[in-house]
This record gives C-alpha cells, structure tokens and sequence, in this order.
C-alpha cells in the first residue's frame, strides 16, 4: 500500500558513543502498520529489546528512545501538536512512554523528520542540535546544573538564535531521578515514566530543533473543511469558553464534589478547603494569561503570578489538574500560591508533578504513623500543609540528597528501603498514580491496574462516566469501556494529537480518520484506526511479558482495596479484591488474552513480521 502523503519517510537515527547521525527510510509498509508517535516508538522499541535478546538497562547506554511525532502533528486541525518519547523506562523497568504537547514535535517535522532516534552516551554533557538537514552533538559542559528555562536560554544564546524550539532537562534529569521529565516550550513537560532519566544518561542535556520545511499534505482543501467543521463545533461548545477561562483547574471543584480528589495521600476524597486553591482562586488573584499548544482553541494552559507573600515573583504556566491535585490536596497544602511555586520548582529541576506529590504525600503520612523516623527524614520533620517542608523534599528529591536520594529511585525504591511504606504508597508497576481516586469506580481501578506503563489516567479515563452515572454498572460494561478507551487513545497519541477536544468537548472521534485520509491520502475508516490502535496496545504487553510482567502485576494499591475513603461524597468506597479479580478475568478474556494476560501468538507474530 502507498502511502501519498504526510510523512518525510525519515528517520534520523542518532549514536552519541560513535557521535554518527544517519537519516534512514522509511517503508511505506512501516508507516502504514504503526501511523506515527507511539506506534512507531513501540515497534522500534520492540525491534531494539529483541536484538538485545531484552536484556536492557534503561539507564545504560544501549537503551533507545524514540521521539516521533505524528502524521497529523503541525496540521491545521485541532489540538495537534503532540509528539511521543517512548523508551524502556527506568522508572518501572518496562515499556514507558510520554507526550509533550506545544511546539516541540512540529518543529521537529519541519525539519523533515517522522521520528529520531537514539542510542548510546555522549562523552561529556552536550546538546543534540538539528538544524534542518545538519546534526552536530555539541559538547556544552557548562549546562550542568542549570535549570531547564536557563539552559534553554544559554542554548539559544551559543546558537546566536532564538528562532529554534529545545526540550531540555533539568538537574533532576542530570542526577537521573527515575521520575525526570523532559521539558520544553517553558511549561510543556513529557511528563512520565522518567524520559529525563533516560537522556540525563545518555548526557544529552537538550535538544535544540531548527526545521522550515513545508508539511506534506495530500487534500489541503479537503483538510481544511474538516478542520473547519471540527473548530466550529469546539467554538459552539457550552463549556468551550470556560475552558478558556480554567483549562484543567475547573476540574478542582468538580474531583472534590465528586469525592475522587485526591486529599493527604489518597486517605480522603475531598479537600475541605479546595475553595482555597481551585480555578475561581487562580483567576481571582493569579492569572496573567492563556497559553495553548500548536492549533488549539482550547488554550487550557493558564499563565499565573505570585504578586505578594512569601512566594512572591513566582511565574509559571499552569498548574492544571494533575500538579494541582498532587502538589496541592494530597499532600495537605491550601496555599495556591504555594502550589504554583511547587509546580514551577518541579518545571526548572524537571521532575514529574504526580509522582513528586505522590511520594511526598507518602512521607508525610508515612511519618505521622511512625513508619518513617525523625533520623530518615534527617531530622527534619514534614507534615500536612508545611509548604516549606515540603519545598525542601522537592529540591532534596532533584539533588539527590539525604532522604531525597531515595526518594528520587521511585515508589518501589522506597518500599525496598522501608517495606510498610507499601501500603501508603498508591502505584502500580513502580509509577506513582495520577490525581484520581479510583475507589470510586471500579473501571479506574481496572484501568489503573491494566495500564501498560503503570497507574496513569491518560491510557482510560473511565472514572467521570461511571461516576456520573452510578452504581448501575455490570461487569461487562465496565470492562468494554477500559477497553475503548485503551484502544482509542493510543490512536491520538500515533496520529500525533490531543485527545482533550474529544474527552472534554465531545468532539467526535469520526474526525479522524477524515484527517488521516486527507493527510496521508490513504483512506481509512474509524475501526482501521482503532484496530492498529489496539494492535499497539498488545505490542505493548508483549513488551512488559517479555520482560518479565506477569498478572500478579496487574495489580491494585494496597489502599485501593483495603482502606475505604474517609470522607466526602464517596465515604466508604473501595475496590474489594474479589471485584477486582472478576474484572480483571474478564478483562483478559475480551482483549483475547490467556489467563496470565498474555496475547495471543498471532499478535507477536504480527508485529515480528513488519
């Protein structure tokens, strides 16, 4: 099958050992079976563990990440500017990958690439700088310690240009905190799974992207009356302009009410005095601005200020929902101001919002019940709302010092270190969950448990539905609905776009596939979409199984099953083990997997052929 349009058919493959750059075709095969973003960065993944008979170190030299894009990335349709890191991920030690939105992905079309590659370790700190058609590792030592935003700025400087786009890591990055982040556009993160790690191993303190290459489009005019269709029902939507206003904040209010907002780790539901730190809160005294990813009406990112107290002068593009939740309720601080100054010391030492407030949150509460000492905290005592505490473990996590030297090894360093923590610490397979309280709904703790990268709402957001529609839910329902979910949205995160105009304003996924078409010049309906959507999430497992994953992984948090909600609109909600194992049997057998959850042969021979 020819592919028209859409792609370079190029890939730039990257060895920092050898410091050899080579451009590589693309098959029109390839790009047919795998789309783009995390399609092609899961095969290649699976290639490279395969010739490495999937003996890999996530921080050692030999591991690969892929950063790719998507056919419909820097597109004129809706909220496509996502691009995909995917790697072996040193935080859990399987499959990982993570999207970063704003403008880093279409710059890296425009210069004429589908993906990039790379593998080995530079020898000292350096910046991987592509300049269009030229790519040059350029030793820059003087980077170490410097925060993403200064590094960045330094970068521009030594290029003599600020007409480039970089993603960049922070110190947490360089220390290899397994829950680094990648950072770029100011306050875009790749957020997940520890992709920081992976090129602070490598040396790589940022990538520097110069590209002006026209896309390649099939059907122009075609694309635009779809787009145009698309962004007029987005303009028309009830909630559209509160969007504008809020972005993910508005969802402050509404987890609380709900009972799933995560409130002094994961012990309650609802935060007594979310009024405090809420989207009304952020608008009233902290909002300077909107910011928004490459094509998206939505605008969701919110620019705030500290314009007085202790915290002044603080600046930062966000928080949304996630680092709010993390960094605000769960770890018992009611100082918005606080909060944004969490989230811009998390952006500069490039570190995960969820899993730093996740661990937090879990030390604090971890030494109000005596599991951890006064002597492990270095004799510097935490609690609920202590902000300056709480600052202090961050920059502790990012340098790597005293406690935060285990901290920084993630969830399953700590219960290594300290084996009661285990039951304090909400995760599953080594990565810290997300802001939502899936004790409320059996299809989250599903969703959670069978995620191929660990407890992370992105791969099924099923909690609003089954929330807002009660208790009137069957097994089967519930399992077809995970189900959906992780089949659509891998779909979103291969084309290269964001899946927020469909989860949010119901924007229909029948779009798609019109914009595929039109791009690419392949026809292709929803269910084709779908089913090499879903063939992805079963390479995925194939990854995970391999290396070493097993049902027994599949598994739910200790409080998710034994420790019902305190308080709020959801008190007394849990997942009982035995629900959970009902769903989960059902689970494997409409996904076609045996009892241990593995896929079926046809599936790795599937992808083995390609």
């Amino acid at each position: 099958m020819t592919i028209k349009s859409g792609y370079f058919k190029t890939r730039l493959h990257v060895d920092l050992s050898s410091g050899r750059c080579e451009r590589q075709k693309l098959s029109d095969e390839f790009l047919e079976q795998y789309v783009g973003g995390r399609g092609f960065g899961a095969k290649l993944v699976w290639d490279h563990l395969v010739e490495h008979n999937f003996q890999i170190d996530p921080l050692g030299p030999e591991n690969l990440l892929v950063i790719a894009p998507g056919p419909l990335t820097g597109a004129y349709l809706p909220s496509s500017g996502k691009c995909s890191f995917v790697s072996i991920s040193p935080q859990t030690g399987v499959y990982g990958d993570s999207s970063i939105g704003g403008t880093f992905g279409v710059e890296l079309r425009q210069a004429g690439l589908d993906m990039l590659t790379i593998v080995g370790r530079a020898p000292e700190l350096s910046v991987l700088w592509i300049d269009e058609d030229e790519t040059r590792i350029l030793p820059m030592p003087e980077l170490a310690g410097k925060s993403c935003l200064e590094a960045e700025g330094l970068i521009k400087e030594r290029l003599h240009t600020h007409d480039i786009k970089v993603a960049v890591i922070g110190v947490a990055g360089e220390n290899q905190v397994r829950f680094a982040c990648v950072n770029a556009d100011w306050s875009r993160n790749a957020g997940r799974a520890g992709m920081g790690a992976i090129l602070g191993s490598k040396n790589i303190k940022a990538i520097a992207l110069r590209g002006h290459k026209d896309l390649p489009v099939h059907d122009i005019r075609g694309l635009m009356r779809e787009a145009e269709t698309a962004f007029a029902y987005m303009r028309n939507h009830k909630y559209f302009k509160m969007w504008q206003r809020e972005g993910l904040m508005m969802v402050m209010d509404y987890a609380s009410a709900a009972g799933i907002l995560p409130t002094h780790n994961f012990k309650d539901g609802t935060f007594p005095r979310v009024g405090q730190i809420n989207g009304e809160t952020m608008l009233n005294g902290y909002k300077i601005g909107d910011s928004a990813c490459f094509g998206c009406p939505m605008s969701c990112g919110n620019l705030c200020l500290v314009k007085q107290g202790r915290y002044v002068g603080t600046v930062t593009e966000g928080p949304e929902y996630e680092s709010c939740a993390m960094l605000g309720s769960n770890v018992g601080v009611d100082n918005y101001a606080a909060v944004l100054h969490a989230n811009q010391l998390c952006d500069e030492l490039g570190m995960d919002t969820i899993s730093v407030g996740s661990l937090v949150g879990a030390t604090i509460e971890g030494y109000e019940k005596g599991v951890l000492s006064l002597a492990d905290l270095d004799s510097q005592p935490i609690s609920w709302g202590d902000d300056a505490a709480i600052m202090d473990l961050i920059y502790k996590i990012a340098h790597r010092e005293g406690i935060g030297d285990v901290l920084a090894d993630g969830a399953r360093a700590v219960i290594r270190r300290w084996p009661e923590m285990d039951k304090l610490i909400v995760q599953v397979k080594g990565l810290e969950q997300s802001a939502y309280d899936s004790r409320a709904a059996a299809s989250m703790a599903l969703a959670y448990a069978t995620s191929d990268i660990g407890a992370h709402h992105t791969r099924a957001w099923t909690i609003a539905k089954e929330v807002e529609q009660g208790e009137n839910w069957t097994d089967e329902e519930r399992v077809d609905l995970v189900i959906y979910h992780q089949s659509l949205r891998p779909m979103f995160d291969m084309l290269g776009v964001c899946r927020l105009p469909w989860i949010e304003l119901g924007l229909s996924e029948q779009h798609y596939p019109r914009f595929y078409s039109a791009v690419t010049g392949r026809e292709a309906t929803l269910a084709d979409l779908l089913e090499k959507s879903n063939s992805i999430y079963n390479l995925t497992r194939l990854i995970n199984n391999r290396l070493g994953l097993t049902r027994q992984d599949d598994a739910l948090p200790y409080k998710v099953h034994a420790c019902p909600i305190q308080t709020g609109a959801t008190a007394g909600k849990h997942i009982p083990q035995a629900t959970f194992e009902r769903l989960l049997d059902l689970y494997y057998q409409k996904r076609g997997w045996d009892a241990d959850g593995n896929p079926p042969a046809e599936a790795e021979r599937l992808h083995s052929a390609c």
